[in-house]
């Protein structure tokens, strides 16, 4: 157990089985597991990224799915929960998908598609997704083997969101994104073609990652999908009726859900860019077992619109903790105390923790470790 909050014996097994009813059964105890986590208070940052950089060789790390393993353990051991959040990185499934479509290695970081050449491109992916092989996802998921197998902790995957994984592949996201919005189609508009294009390749390279992380053992995946925001997608068009929130946040998730919800495994939701209330009700509407929302929402107002089946986590500003100019300690303890007050008296269940992975920075680290620690041990107001 760890920290005494989380009983292992009522998961059932990763993968159910005796059909839907097996699967609508584990899903109500798994759904059971994290509201009893929020009514027991904990806390949690998403840390690993932290522990990580404490070790030696953190570059050698990443690429051993058995050391890894063990930082993503410590990690959770460290605070205090039994959830084992993996490393947060956008860039893997980038890498993944630019390497099947045999894109040079020094070009990947920096790469754009310039336009969309056809069908022929995703007839490529999908002939190389069965046997291809990546350094960073096959770490990942030795690490989720090493918690569920060496570990009492409960194991999660984690990936990058479909509409994410595009804006990282595309130069001009924005103008595409606008102009489907204002209803071109791919035979107008080569953007729009290029969207679309590239947004199937990119939703098919999630799901082919999340495949693999269950296969590895993954009880649930946290999708972050930072992308879901007012920086692509504009509230005045979808108040005007665009339909971008269905085309390109719904639709790709519900394909993600369904084979979730086939698999027995959750799925927690993240997004950490600048919302609306709109955005908000989108993501409730994929029914994710947990909420994880950026700073710039107020989780109190946001509670109204969340049901009280989804645990809303977060949302402290942990991006700026590597400042005590920006982000004082006083701040971070009031702030902290703040939320646990609020959510209190609301009644909505509640895990304080994090708006986004806690980042180790070069000359900061234990200034943000300080930070992190003083949330955890604020007294309950």
């Amino acid at each position: 157990m760890a920290g005494g909050y989380f009983d292992r014996s009522m998961h059932a097994p990763a993968r159910p089985r005796g059909g839907s009813a097996a699967r609508e059964e584990r899903t109500d105890v798994e759904r059971s597991c994290y509201l009893e986590l929020a009514a027991r208070g904990l806390r949690m940052p998403i840390g690993a990224h932290l522990v990580l950089h404490e070790q030696p060789d953190p570059d050698a790390i990443i690429v051993d799915g058995e050391r890894l393993g063990a930082v993503v353990a410590a990690t959770a051991r460290r605070y205090r929960t039994p959830l084992a959040v993996p490393l947060m990185d956008l860039t893997v499934e980038k890498t993944a998908l630019l390497e099947m479509l045999a894109i040079p290695a020094d070009q990947i970081d920096n790469y754009h598609f310039a336009s969309w050449s056809g069908p022929e491109v995703l007839e490529r992916l999908q002939q190389a997704l069965p046997r291809h092989r990546n350094a960073r996802v096959n770490a990942t998921c030795a690490a989720i083997t090493h918690v569920a197998r060496q570990t009492d902790l409960v194991p999660l995957g984690m990936v990058i969101g479909p509409l994410s994984l595009v804006v990282k592949l595309l130069a001009d996201p924005i103008t595409a994104l606008f102009m489907a919005g204002r209803g071109r189609t791919a035979d107008e508009n080569p953007q729009v073609a290029l969207l679309e294009g590239v947004f199937e390749l990119a939703t098919q390279t999630v799901l082919w990652s999340i495949e693999k992380q269950l296969d590895a053992g993954a009880q649930a995946i946290l999708i972050c999908e930072p992308a879901a925001s007012t920086a692509y997608i504009s509230p005045r068009q979808l108040a005007a009726g665009a339909n971008l929130l269905e085309r390109f946040v719904l639709a790709p998730h519900r394909r993600i859900k369904a084979r979730l919800t086939a698999a027995g495994c959750d799925l927690i939701f993240h997004c950490c860019g600048e919302l609306t209330a709109d955005f908000v009700r989108t993501f409730v509407q994929l029914d994710p077992v947990m909420l994880s929302l950026g700073s710039s929402r107020v989780l109190w107002e946001d509670a109204a619109l969340v049901p009280k089946n989804i645990v809303l986590y977060g949302n402290l500003p942990t991006r700026s903790f590597y400042s005590d100019e920006a982000c004082p300690l006083a701040a971070v303890e009031a702030q902290a105390v703040r939320l646990l007050r609020e959510m209190s008296a609301i009644g909505h269940p509640f895990i304080l923790g994090s708006e986004c992975d806690v980042l180790s920075v070069p000359g900061a680290h234990e200034t943000i470790a300080r930070k992190v620690d003083a949330f955890m041990n604020v007294p309950y107001p």
